[in-house]
């Protein structure tokens, strides 16, 4: 064990500085290097797991404002719950995963997931939207633990200078499993019946009308117990499953290698990081949370014709993924991120101004071009930490708290002007943050301890 963390952490010192790696987008080190395949793809498969839950979301949200008549901004508690499980369990996560490893860190956060699924079940017979939110609180958490594991274990597999593009690859997968979601929403738990409030008051009035409301509640059941059977089948294959030694290290707490919260307090680039993370995510969660109401109150489709209008966009987030990791060959990631996000500031200002079918189209193109933004903020947040990397990627992690503080924001916005599309303001105003970090923000300097050897070279030659 002991050679295995001084393997690990040998792996991570080794590394050469960011400015060098985005100064060589390109490296004749393999990909995934021979040896750790099988474990890659398990872990690649994680991404398209937890993406399932995170685009289901947006079908909930729909779903339950009918079938619990609820507000926007009371549909957008879904993502509050959700996301506020990722910003509790990333530290708790982190510390786990540093104590056991992350193999066991990630049967852990397999385990929370599929039990927040099979949750769906008693909340739905109670037909009550408070279990509902705890439910996909436990998901979140587990959901959480895999991403704080898999994102650094990702970059970590293989050489440092392919570490993006490898992250970027993985995590295509991740809109894979967000069309599946949406897709699974769309056919299994809308129904398609969207009653008028006169037809409702005519039910009401016979008493079948809380009938079916409660049918409309049930028929999120199925979907979320098979995941929870899918997911744990998907456990026991990682469990059975021979991993690279830096994905069962473990560290004893307060031990050199295992790093320190208390040390990143000098890197400021993994701080504007983890703010610029916060803001993409709020963006990312709050417009596909609510692209469906886009579309129903400027095109006035059916539920079921925009639910597929929000996998089509999550396909191109997906094209976008893995277009950006080819694109990252040639062109430095930081650059193609900042070029990507002034794109989307443009995007969503057309669908700002032109409410419509124009304004649909653009806000479609949007999820093309913030495809690579996730995992490219998180390889640059991570870079330069050494033995602090486990505690850094939980921090970035926390960002996710964004989509649960955006998207009830975007829903108060709304309720306040009457207008969606105004609400779309936030974000654009969350790009423009990006576009900041991708030119700027990644390159803020670690601050130098006045003792370390840096600073007293430094004293030195001054003196």
């Amino acid at each position: 064990m002991t050679w295995c963390r001084a393997t690990e952490q040998r792996r991570i010192d080794l590394a050469p500085p960011a400015t060098e790696l985005l100064n060589r987008p390109h490296s004749d080190a393999p990909l995934i290097p021979p040896g750790s395949q099988t474990a890659f793809a398990l872990l690649t498969g994680l991404f398209f797991l937890w993406g399932i839950p995170h685009n289901l979301n947006d079908i909930l949200i729909r779903q339950f404002m009918k079938s619990f008549e609820l507000t926007r901004t009371q549909a957008g508690l879904i993502q509050s719950a959700f996301y506020l499980g990722y910003f509790l369990l990333a530290i708790p996560g982190a510390l786990f995963m540093r104590r056991f490893g992350y193999k066991n860190g990630l049967l852990a956060g397999i385990a929370l997931y599929s039990m927040g699924t099979f949750f769906f079940y008693p909340a739905a017979h109670a037909h009550s939207y408070l279990l509902f939110l705890l439910a996909l609180f436990v998901i979140a958490c587990g959901a959480c633990i895999l991403e704080t594991g898999s994102n650094p274990l990702v970059a970590q597999l293989g050489d440092s200078g392919t570490a993006v593009r490898r992250l970027n690859l993985s995590q295509a997968f991740f809109p894979l499993g967000a069309i599946a979601g949406v897709l699974i929403g769309t056919i299994f738990i809308f129904s398609g019946v969207e009653l008028t409030p006169e037809v409702a008051a005519r039910m009401r009035v016979a008493g079948t009308y809380a009938a079916y409301l409660q049918h409309e509640t049930m028929r999120v059941i199925g979907p979320y117990m098979v995941l929870g059977a899918i997911v744990l089948l998907w456990g026991l294959l990682i469990l059975r499953t021979p991993f690279p030694p830096i994905a069962t290290a473990s560290s004893q707490f307060g031990s050199e290698s295992s790093g320190s919260y208390l040390a990143l307090s000098k890197y400021p680039h993994l701080w504007l990081a983890v703010f610029t993370q916060f803001c993409y995510v709020g963006a990312q969660v709050g417009t596909w949370s609510y692209f469906i109401q886009y579309v129903q109150d400027y095109v006035h489709l059916p539920e079921k014709s925009a639910g597929y209008f929000l996998t089509g966009t999550l396909v191109a987030f997906g094209v976008g993924r893995f277009a950006s990791s080819y694109l990252m060959k040639s062109i430095r990631p930081n650059v193609l991120m900042g070029i990507f996000a002034l794109i989307n500031c443009g995007l969503v200002a057309v669908a700002i101004a032109l409410p419509g079918w124009i304004g649909v189209w653009t806000l479609f193109a949007t999820s093309f071009f913030m495809s690579l933004m996730f995992p490219t903020t998180f390889a640059l947040g991570i870079r330069n930490l050494g033995a602090n990397t486990k505690p850094g990627a939980s921090l970035i992690v926390m960002g996710d708290i964004g989509g649960a503080v955006f998207t009830p924001l975007i829903g108060l916005v709304y309720q306040s002007f009457r207008s969606i599309a105004i609400a779309m303001f936030i974000p654009l105003v969350c790009y423009l943050v990006v576009t900041l970090f991708s030119f700027w923000g990644w390159q803020a300097k670690p601050k130098e301890h006045p003792l370390s050897p840096e600073g007293l070279q430094k004293l030195q030659s001054q003196i």
